[in-house]
């Protein structure tokens, strides 16, 4: 292509690969980071589990009962010994997922009971099929990287419903899979069956297509099952996510650096047993840090605070070189309106910009009290918006453009030149639901919404679906997994 500057490489010249939102300084962060070890060793946290309280003080922490005291170098030791980097599999073994240097990646939420149905209105309890409609769209979304269950299955069995729910979704989705678990024997069973999945153990964490997902929703303090949980994690090298659910105000300090600090000593804490355990386990953190609207009675899903403390933690962690995990995608909203995609839009913009590495929530409406698999859909669109404002200007020889504009001229049309038509699709966002046509195009094409072209999109996505689904010898020696954890 016609040059017009020198062939050599311009000495220091700086770039920016993509955009990040830095909330938080790095002094900032460091104050954070300063605050809760102070506080990790001199108040300590409630640690519920006999076996991580014997793991704490065999590793030279301060056992006094369940108040377990860590001292700041070990704190900063397991700090060191936690990998930087998590890498994500798909099911075929292929690296899918890399949670490293702000990669930020998109999936949907786990938590409602009910299914919200976009065409009538009308919401019913969530079921086992509703798991395998995620699994499936998870699959056919290009931006939607990983598969959560999108809800709780109410008609199976409350002991088995998350190893029921991990099966739907191993049948139906090659992605990662990241799987909520409510304790230990659920944990193992969890890993046992992704082990059938992949022939064995050792494959499975040479190239794990699954991570653990447990909660933390006390402040400075570890439940019994989700401690149990992290160290079976840790024993058998799988990702263990520890998901912070926090409430300033209430669960957490009102002030929003408090926020983050309460749950930055959840955070070590697990993290300093996974490491005790077996150094180098795979670690990430983060979670749902949200306000307390006492006016109207209940928790945001899709106010501010939760796009800013999340993007304030996910500043801390990368600070901490720690993988971290994000929420997004969700609303207060009932239905399919301006409030949905206002306040599913800017999280999910917000995420990705923090740099969060793995971004949870998209489907939940309602304040979480639902889920709506459209807007898992309306979710793809976005987070394809957003990853193309992340990467923002690319810059070299022949994006400089300096040759074209030299041969077009003033008042030219750059529209047939061969840059142009190289360029075109990868420059610009084409969406898919965003409409852009003008009024009478719109009107002729029966002046549908975006709600409607959502709901219209994820019937054509479900119609067209197809993939394989596991081989009988595994789906048989998974039933006898989740039968025998009854």
């Amino acid at each position: 292509m016609y040059r017009t500057r020198s062939l050599y490489t311009t000495a220091g010249f700086q770039v920016h690969q993509n955009i990040h939102w830095e909330m938080l300084t790095d002094d900032q962060s460091e104050a954070i980071v300063a605050t809760t070890l102070e506080l990790l060793e001199r108040t300590g946290v409630e640690i519920q589990s006999e076996a991580a309280q014997k793991v704490f003080a065999d590793a030279g922490c301060y056992v006094d009962g369940s108040r377990v005291r860590i001292p700041s170098a070990k704190s900063e030791w397991a700090l060191r010994a936690a990998p930087s980097r998590v890498t994500l599999c798909d099911r075929n073994g292929k690296r899918a997922m890399m949670l490293e240097m702000g990669q930020a990646h998109y999936g949907p939420g786990y938590t409602p009971h009910t299914y919200f149905d976009q065409d009538s209105c009308e919401e019913r309890p969530f079921t086992l099929d509703d798991v395998v409609t995620y699994g499936k769209l998870c699959q056919m979304l290009p931006n939607i990287d990983f598969a959560m269950s999108g809800g709780y299955p109410t008609d199976v069995a409350a002991e088995v419903a998350e190893l029921e729910e991990f099966k739907a979704l191993a049948g139906a989705t090659t992605k990662p899979i990241v799987q909520n678990v409510k304790n230990v024997k659920q944990g193992k069973a969890v890993i046992d069956m992704a082990a059938a999945v992949k022939g064995g153990a050792d494959k499975l964490k040479i190239d794990p297509f699954v991570a653990l997902h447990v909660i933390a929703n006390e402040p400075m303090l570890l439940a019994a099952d989700a401690l149990d949980v992290v160290m079976a994690a840790a024993a058998a090298g799988i990702p263990l996510l520890l998901a912070n659910e926090l409430v300033s105000g209430d669960t957490a300090p009102a002030e929003s650096a408090g926020v983050m600090i309460v749950a930055l000593a959840n955070s070590i804490a697990a993290l300093a047993l996974s490491q005790f355990v077996a150094e180098g386990a795979p670690f990430i953190t983060g979670g749902f840090l949200t306000n307390n609207d006492t006016v109207n009675g209940m928790h945001p899903y899709g106010s501010p605070e939760v796009s800013m403390l999340g993007a304030g933690f996910a500043n801390v962690l990368r600070y901490l070189k720690i993988p971290s995990l994000g929420f997004a995608g969700a609303t207060d909203s009932k239905c399919s309106d301006a409030q949905l995609g206002l306040e599913s839009a800017m999280s999910t913009l917000t995420a990705g910009l923090a740099g969060n590495n793995l971004i949870h929530g998209a489907g939940i409406v309602e304040s979480g009290v639902a889920s709506n698999p459209a807007l898992l859909v309306l979710v793809d669109e976005i987070a394809c918006e957003t990853r193309r404002i992340i990467r923002g200007v690319e810059m070299d020889e022949d994006r400089l453009a300096r040759g074209v504009i030299q041969g077009v001229q003033p008042a030219g049309n750059y529209l047939a030149t061969k840059p142009t038509r190289y360029y075109f699709r990868s420059e610009q966002f084409w969406p898919t639901l965003i409409n852009r046509k003008r009024l009478d195009d719109w009107v002729a094409e029966g002046s549908r919404t975006l709600g409607q072209r959502t709901q219209e999109k994820t019937e054509q996505l479900l119609a067209s679906y197809s993939l394989p689904t596991l081989d009988e010898g595994v789906a048989g020696a998974i039933d006898e997994i989740i039968e025998s954890a009854k």
